[in-house]
């Protein structure tokens, strides 16, 4: 099979990163660096993102896993860490209910939004990707800036100006290059229904930006259907928060990979 682009880094434990739609693995650029001084970090263009090719069937969730999953077996991976951010967190939730999951950080997953919220974020991404699509030559000089980023990222984060460039550019390689972006919308964000959470064997965390102007109400609804699932609002903080709440999310993270030791051990 052809790998998913990626970058990895670091030593010890596997690491995961997901991004969510219209992104790309550049949206975890800052903080790779810092995980990878405890961890073994593989963070990947999901399918049709980035340097991924896409899936050749409906992107649907479960498509998109079997894509993640195949990448993980193919590169001799099979239970990780997983840090995801929206569709990328859903994916995150995903593994966990097939068991190829330690233990997950979900940062505003998809999934279970009312049809009101689906609808508010289903204009949401598609101004997004036609913004991203109208404005692709300046893209680059937008990111170069601190109010070039405020404006390329008011949505996702509540402190644009303060995303690397790099983070700011992932906009290009997701919403205004990504392949099949209206297919993946429709059934991996519109249309997608969870079942199966009952599964999930491994520790979750759930976290939401107070700020989070995408996400609406769905991350603290995955309490009631995901096993031991703990929730956190982080302050200030919006939809994709890795550089709103850098510090938050390494410990997330940490904690999360903790509460997991006994259950290895007990194995």
């Amino acid at each position: 099979m052809t790998l998913l682009a990626s970058d990895r880094a670091g030593r010890g434990e596997p690491l995961l990163l997901l991004h969510g739609i219209g992104s790309t693995r550049d949206d975890f650029s800052a903080l790779l660096p810092r995980l990878a001084e405890r961890y073994d970090v593989l963070s990947l263009d999901l399918p049709g993102h980035g340097g991924s090719p896409a899936v050749s069937g409906p992107p649907t969730v479960a498509a998109l896993t079997d894509a993640v999953e195949a990448d993980l077996t193919e590169r001799g991976l099979q239970r990780v860490h997983v840090l995801g951010n929206s569709l990328g967190a859903r994916i995150a939730i995903e593994l966990a209910a097939r068991r190829r999951a330690r233990s997950v950080v979900a940062l505003s997953p998809s999934g279970l939004g009312l049809p009101s919220e689906r609808l508010h974020q289903g204009l949401l991404m598609a101004t997004a990707r036609t913004m991203t699509r109208t404005l692709r030559p300046a893209l680059g000089a937008l990111a170069g800036s601190p109010v070039g980023r405020a404006a390329l990222l008011a949505g996702m984060r509540a402190r644009p100006w303060e995303a690397s460039e790099t983070e700011a550019l992932a906009m290009r390689g997701g919403f205004a290059d990504s392949s099949g972006f209206w297919s993946m919308l429709w059934w991996a964000v519109l249309q997608d229904v969870p079942t199966g959470l009952h599964r999930v064997d491994c520790p979750v965390m759930l976290a939401q930006g107070a700020l989070d102007v995408v996400g609406a109400g769905q991350t603290p609804r995955y309490l009631a259907l995901i096993p031991g699932a703990r929730f956190l609002l982080l302050p200030v903080a919006g939809h994709a928060p890795q550089s709103d709440a850098a510090d938050a999310i390494l410990d997330l993270v940490q904690q999360t990979v903790e509460r997991a030791a006994p259950l290895r051990a007990g194995a």
